[in-house]
């Protein structure tokens, strides 16, 4: 099976989610040879990464609202044509730009990446896709309608791990799966949460443009407690260490398994505010039966909270990141990104006679977006994959937030039995950021 007939089969597609043929992708045919002409909204931070990713193509424009974390990539791309406001870019680079990569913080994703669809352009975002369940939902409808190809930036999906986990379990190799764990030791010292607003309001850094930095996100005084990275804490700009890694870990149990939308998630944890998220969580999903496969409970540890370890793991500690997949026959183990997947305990792992590799490997996560770019097969984790991934793991936040059960109408991107809980599915936007 070739990687367009793998795609375009049922196997190749989480739970009901369409992956869109290359076909009615992108805004015209490009060569392989032909280099694309690619902006980067956001310069500094992991958007360095990511500029590194696709510097095979030409960067031809780049976007930050702080000149000192910029700084870095507009030395390097001395010919990039250099902006603070990305809608001014947008505007200004329509005609010379074929793509664009978001890696800003979390809550201007959904507004840079919607403009960008609008006007054609094909967009790489980094995880999480979102800052809330509707933009999410929004986004994954726009790449469709726009016809443009798309990727989210949790690059564990374009690993060998993820796909020989996929294997394994399609192959039976732990039998059916009713039960997966996963975990991260985020927020951590990562970035402080379970903290109150500052009452202080220092003066704005001369090389940063605030209010351009809050983009979307309600009114507030600078202070360095928000930026840069430790945003993630906060509610109004980041999604906690669910958002932060829940896209990567989570990420082989909602391929392998066909996960979908859950019909329920709960929640508990320390202390929850509405300025940061908890310390630390442990959040439930259910899932129903989906196809041939049964009903089945994925649990969610964060803040260094861990799952009981197996006694199949014969006296080895769990990592920091990592899942668990409890089979009726057996124990799948991977770290973070899908890596290193084993069957435990390790005599398994050795007496399992492998499958067949069936899914398309790929040369690389940035690489694979350039290829569907140019007109080649869907990126592996593009919209159609990647919003109801994104959904399903920020649900986990809605939860943490009302502090109860919460059942989710998925078709309908509604909390069914808690009407103020929809509050944290559609937020409000500062005038000017709306989508």
């Amino acid at each position: 099976m070739n990687r367009r007939q793998f795609l375009l089969s049922g196997a190749g597609a989480a739970a009901a989610f369409t992956i869109v043929p290359r076909h009615v992708l992108g805004q015209g045919y490009k060569p392989p040879s032909e280099k694309l002409n690619i902006a980067a909204i956001g310069a500094g931070g992991r958007a360095e990464g990511d500029i590194a990713g696709v510097a095979s193509e030409n960067i031809t424009a780049l976007c930050d609202v702080d000149d000192a974390r910029a700084a870095k990539m507009f030395q390097r791309y001395p010919n990039a044509k250099k902006y603070r406001d990305f809608r001014v870019m947008l505007e200004k680079e329509e005609k010379n730009i074929d793509a664009v990569i978001v890696a800003t913080p979390d809550h201007v994703h959904a507004a840079a990446s919607m403009m960008a669809m609008k006007m054609g352009k094909h967009v790489y975002c980094e995880k999480p896709m979102t800052h809330s369940i509707y933009e999410a939902r929004m986004l994954t409808e726009a790449a469709r309608k726009y016809k443009v190809a798309t990727q989210m930036g949790n690059q564990g999906h374009s690993g060998e791990g993820i796909r020989l986990i996929c294997e394994w379990i399609w192959d039976g190799a732990i039998g059916p799966v009713r039960e997966v764990h996963a975990w991260t030791n985020r927020p951590g010292t990562y970035w402080p949460q379970g903290i109150d607003r500052p009452k202080d309001s220092p003066p704005v850094p001369g090389t940063l443009d605030w209010n351009l930095w809050l983009g979307p996100s309600p009114e507030r005084p600078y202070n360095p407690a928000y930026l840069p990275f430790v945003w993630r804490g906060w509610w109004d700009f980041g999604t906690g260490a669910l958002g932060d890694m829940g896209c990567h870990i989570v990420d082989p149990a909602f391929w392998a398994l066909k996960l979908g939308y859950p019909a329920s998630i709960s929640a508990v944890s320390t202390k929850v505010n509405n300025e940061t998220g908890p310390l630390s969580s442990i959040i439930e999903y259910e899932f129903p039966a989906r196809g041939d496969m049964p009903p089945c409970r994925l649990v969610w540890y964060d803040g260094g909270l861990k799952p009981t370890k197996p006694d199949e793991l014969e006296g080895r500690s769990l990592e920091d990141n990592g899942v668990i997949f409890v089979g009726d026959k057996g124990k799948l183990m991977c770290g973070c990104y899908g890596e290193r997947p084993r069957l435990i305990p390790e005599s398994k792992m050795q007496a399992y006679k492998r499958p067949e590799k069936t899914i398309p490997r790929v040369s690389g996560h940035h690489q694979d977006w350039i290829e569907a770019c140019k007109g080649g097969d869907p990126a592996t984790s593009n919209f159609d994959y990647a919003g109801p991934l994104t959904e399903m793991v920020l649900l986990g936040n809605v939860a943490v937030r009302v502090g109860r059960k919460i059942l989710y109408d998925g078709p309908n991107m509604k909390i069914a039995n808690i009407p103020e809980a929809n509050q944290y599915i559609r937020r409000e936007y500062r005038p000017g950021w709306e989508l």
